[in-house]
């Protein structure tokens, strides 16, 4: 009785290689008639035990098991048998083997049974392992010759003749040299009757061109056997080729597959991915390959391409990766990065309708063909012998990514369907890697974005300051972090100038910061000091972080941020700074001292004590320093933060070099790294007004002030050479006093400021801000600021001690003169009073 196992059909069977198989011969009965060593190691039977009695003699039997008869009579039936099943050793335990029923034919319609057994139960875990990978690379059939001692063939199966292209006749009791002459034959032959005389079984390589695969060189190894009779004497050879071309190509192919998975996707880069996906491609697939992106792709912007009978416009696409076996790769006219062109009937074309690869085994050229009508890619395609082509789409989520196109060259077999499947498997892996590089490069570009648009782009410090800035993300794959700066022109030729650092980095603290910053600009413009600012700027990220909390019964999380805002006044040479836990700025003066101001640290902003913010004010120097840093810049995991202020101070004590120089000079510490943190650094050279830019004047607070403060405007604008300013301006100021005199008490202040814009300030000593309202008809007051408003390019207010300053600003050259202005002649004004030191903010 017989025990099986039998391997479901289309499953792939054990093609482990047949020199580890032991084999034996059977009549068409099961009757052992041959017998080999491999077998008597494998069972412990000798030849004398086994020839000459049935099969079953090794086999372990069971109820539901075939008789021997019946069991060749299905191998009969199906052509042979391959499965798993038992066999008993001579001491009486059984192995679990893989068994192979092979038919042979001999003269006239004689037959024979050729079985091979394999003990896969004492499989180490390596053979397991390429049993396993074997199997499932192909099916492999073996061919099978039994010759007798003379070395004529006695037996073959069918699938010799597949494997040599000798038909049975003329096979058949010919020795090997006489069926295939040209001597081919033999160092087979010489190899089989030295097992013959009883030497061990040998393996032996044979290379061949088939007369139907006449391109392509096929690798044999065949396994002889010595058959013995139940006398130990030699029946003959049994010889056992398997073709392992299509096995090592499968082989070829599983590796390029694990290479594919190991190699891409080890970069976020399109083009390094597309270029990897060409180089492992050739030459195991094709001898030449192009991989085309659509034009969004590398560029992180554009929507996607969509495949489909109506795809639109023809897309664009640029040529992301090249490889050949050739070098310089000659077989393309286009470059890496350049736009490559299809014409509208080509391959390509038909792949983005139809979203499916495109196969041409032999590429036809002749005229009327797309190739006739591509001049570049027809003279490249007949210089180089191009013969076969795939074009394969890259596609991930529904999205078409680019185009592969694979070309044999050299190879002289063309391209068939398992390439086409190979391809797409590579190109899949690819198109993950591909698509996620793309999504990648689109979140980096929006990121960068996001970034460019919420720092400033030009620092416009006005005539008050000099600037340079720098500023390097710790984050340097989005390169972006909650860092900032920035330098607010404010009115009277002041300038506002900020650094900020938000807590961590990429977009979260980049989205944050740019808040942070457009709370920081609308403070400014409120004409706010810097304490008061912080004090505002405090409140405002407390209530972002009570908005940005989820559950309404939870503490918000603090967005913690430190700010350094300062004030500097070109006029007085004055700057007033105030801190929120932010380290101090560094003041360089003309002759290259450094020092750190005794600032006032404060606490971080959204913290949320109620402690308030101290200002400080400095005189500065014409020419002095001013450095405005996050503390990325001073502070590293190898140094502490007085290190690196020493060092911030030794980089910019050489004040008369340009704040460029200045800038790298201080960033040198990083060399190309990113820091542990969000490094910025704002420079600002500071600027005094020249005298003769600036006239002041102390008006007394009666109904004399008007007319008075007019008269000097004119004659100021006139030393000037602005007479074309007077008339708006003598309003301006008119107005101006006039509501100094109406809402406040004692004496008012009037100056004219002459910088890139004309400004006109007046100060009383009323706290109420003035507002802009429209008047009705009745009304006898309310007009005043909306003739300013409309006279000047902007006004405002601002708080001073004391009062406070209301301020217009004109254009030096106004695009049309304003219509005159009817102003009522007025007795002899009054002396105007001293004004060495006018009461205007500092």
């Amino acid at each position: 009785m017989i025990s099986t196992d039998e391997t479901p059909a289309g499953e792939p069977p054990d093609i482990r290689e047949p020199s580890e198989s032991a084999i034996a011969m059977l009549d068409q009965q099961g009757t052992v008639v041959g017998w080999t060593q491999a077998a008597e190691r494998l069972v412990g039977y000798a030849a004398r035990d086994v020839v000459g009695r049935p099969a079953s003699l090794v086999l372990l039997s069971c109820e539901e098991a075939p008789t021997t008869s019946e069991f060749v009579a299905r191998c009969r039936a199906e052509n042979g048998w391959s499965g798993t099943t038992t066999v008993r050793h001579r001491d009486g335990h059984g192995l679990h083997v893989s068994l192979r029923v092979s038919m042979l034919w001999g003269q006239g319609a004689a037959v024979r049974w050729l079985v091979s057994v394999t003990d896969i139960g004492r499989a180490s875990g390596e053979a397991t392992h390429g049993l396993v990978r074997e199997s499932l690379l192909a099916r492999v059939p073996m061919g099978i010759v039994v010759r007798d001692p003379e070395l004529r063939c006695t037996w073959v199966n069918e699938t010799m003749e597949s494997h040599d292209g000798i038909s049975r006749d003329r096979r058949l009791g010919r020795r090997f040299t006489e069926a295939l002459p040209g001597g081919e034959g033999d160092p087979l032959e010489s190899a089989m009757r030295e097992v013959l005389r009883g030497g061990p079984s040998k393996v032996q390589d044979h290379r061949t061109w088939l007369p139907s695969s006449p391109h392509r060189e096929h690798t044999f190894v065949a396994s002889i056997f010595r058959l013995q009779d139940a006398d130990g004497r030699a029946l003959g050879v049994c010889v056992i080729s398997v073709d392992l071309t299509e096995s090592r190509r499968a082989r070829d192919r599983l590796a390029i597959l694990t290479e594919g998975s190991a190699r891409l996707g080890s970069s976020l880069d399109v083009m390094r991915t597309s270029q990897e996906l060409a180089e492992l491609a050739v030459p195991l697939l094709a001898d030449y390959v192009a991989v085309d992106l659509e034009q969004s792709v590398p560029c992180g912007e554009g929507a996607p391409l969509q495949v489909g009978p109506a795809f639109g416009r023809p897309p664009v696409f640029r040529r992301a990766g090249l490889a050949s076996i050739r070098n310089g790769i000659p077989e393309s006219p286009w470059g890496r990065g350049e736009t490559v062109p299809w014409p509208a009937a080509s391959p390509l074309m038909e792949v983005l309708r139809t979203g499916r690869p495109h196969l041409e085994p032999v590429l036809d050229t002749a005229p009327g063909t797309w190739v006739d009508r591509d001049p570049a890619r027809a003279r490249k395609i007949r210089e180089n012998g191009m013969h076969s082509v795939m074009v394969i789409p890259i596609r991930a989520r529904r999205v078409l990514l680019g185009m592969v196109l694979f070309v044999r060259t050299a190879d002289p077999g063309p391209f068939q369907e398992v390439d086409v499947l190979l391809a797409e498997e590579l190109v899949a892996r690819a198109a993950l890697s591909l698509d996620n590089a793309r999504q990648y490069l689109r979140q980096h570009t929006t990121a960068l974005a996001l970034q460019r648009n919420l720092l400033p782009h030009r620092l416009k410090g006005g005539t008050a300051v000099e600037t340079a800035s720098r500023y390097l993300p710790a984050d340097m794959d989005h390169g972006v972090g909650g860092d900032w700066f920035d330098v607010i022109p404010l009115s009277g030729a002041r300038v506002a100038l900020v650094v900020g650092d938000v807590v961590g980095h990429g977009i979260d603290a980049a989205a944050a910061m740019g808040r942070l910053r457009t709370a920081v600009r609308t403070l400014a413009d409120m004409e706010l000091p810097p304490d008061e600012l912080l004090a505002h700027l405090d409140d405002t990220v407390q209530r972002l972080a009570e908005a940005d909390a989820d559950p309404p019964d939870q503490c918000p999380a603090p967005l913690g941020a430190t700010c350094v805002y300062a004030v500097y006044d070109p006029v007085t040479r004055r700057c007033a700074m105030a801190c929120a836990g932010h380290p101090p700025p560094a003041v360089v003066d003309p002759q290259g001292r450094v020092a750190f101001p005794d600032l006032p640290t404060g606490t971080p902003l959204g913290v949320g004590l109620g402690v308030p913010f101290e200002a400080v004010e400095l005189e500065l120097p014409e020419g002095s320093l001013l450095a405005l840093y996050s503390d990325g810049l001073i502070e590293t995991r190898d140094h502490d933060i007085e290190e690196g202020m020493h060092r911030l101070g030794s980089a910019l004590a050489r004040p008369s070099r340009s704040l460029e120089d200045l800038c790298d000079r201080a960033m040198e510490t990083f060399q190309g790294q990113a820091p542990p943190d969000d490094a910025t650094l704002l420079l600002v050279r500071t600027h005094t007004l020249n005298p003769a830019q600036a006239a002041c004047w102390t008006l007394p607070g009666d109904q004399t002030a008007a007319r008075r403060a007019r008269h000097l405007a004119a004659r100021q604008l006139a030393e000037w050479g602005l007479e074309g300013l007077e008339d708006p301006t003598k309003l301006i100021v008119s107005e101006l006093v006039t509501n100094a005199v109406r809402h406040g008490s004692g004496p008012i202040g009037l100056r004219l400021i002459r910088h890139q814009v004309l400004t006109c300030e007046v100060f009383d000593t009323s706290t109420c801000s003035p507002r802009l309202r429209s008047a009705r008809t009745s009304d006898e007051n309310g007009r005043g600021l909306f003739l300013i408003a409309q006279l000047s390019r902007r006004w405002g207010c601002r708080s001073v001690p004391g009062g406070k300053v209301v301020w217009a600003e004109e254009e030096l050259a106004p695009a049309s003169a304003p219509a005159p202005v009817a102003v009522s002649p007025a007795p002899d004004e009054p002396p105007v009073l001293a004004c060495a030191s006018p009461p205007t903010p500092r």
